[in-house]
């Protein structure tokens, strides 16, 4: 005997999306600037006067630390005491025109107070930056390769090892210069 199919009422997306964002203590404007996402858009995702495309829910689950699954989810989740992000959950900014990529390491909730990243430069690669607020400062470990860091009209190379600390409230570069790709990790502090 075939049962009646019923439909399940769709996931209140709005719901978990408010709830995680507060729990990281996340303005409607953070969560825009981290996820790329309307500010006006996601009130209204809020306030389930609109869904969200599955790109959009991807964005949004990247930008919070959180798988789609959990996004979609109307069960509220027990914080794990210990969080891991798989390597293809960690968002990465390609600067594939430049030479670069930039895998985001910090959690987004820390976004504009402190910023860290991978960054992975081509042979011939360059990450230039416009000057961030006052009292931005940088500081880059050189994991693998040399790198040449411009900080206004000052260049110093900083070998496999090395640590360069800088102001980054006024353009700045770093650049691959070598033959072969050059890694490093890039801590932002915002004043």
């Amino acid at each position: 005997m075939n049962k009646p199919l019923t439909l399940n009422s769709p996931p209140e997306v709005g719901a978990t999306l408010q709830r995680l964002r507060l729990a990281r203590g996340l303005t409607l404007e953070d969560l825009s600037r981290i996820a790329g996402v309307s500010k006006s858009m996601l009130s209204q995702i809020e306030r389930e006067k609109a869904n969200p495309t599955i790109a959009i829910t991807w964005r949004l689950a990247n930008a919070l630390g959180v798988d789609i699954s959990e996004l979609l989810s109307s069960e509220v989740r027990v914080t794990e005491t210990i969080r891991v992000v798989d390597a293809h959950e960690t968002p990465t900014l390609p600067g594939t025109h430049a030479g670069y990529s930039l895998r985001i390491l910090g959690p987004m909730d820390l976004a504009g107070k402190y910023e860290w990243y991978e960054l992975t430069l081509a042979p011939g690669g360059e990450l230039t930056s416009q000057a961030h607020d006052p009292g931005t400062s940088e500081h880059l470990t050189v994991i693998n390769g040399t790198v040449e860091v411009e900080v206004g009209a000052e260049k110093k190379k900083v070998r496999h090892g090395g640590t360069a600390r800088y102001p980054a409230d006024q353009n700045h570069s770093i650049r691959n210069h070598g033959k072969t790709e050059a890694k490093a990790l890039l801590v932002v502090v915002h004043r």
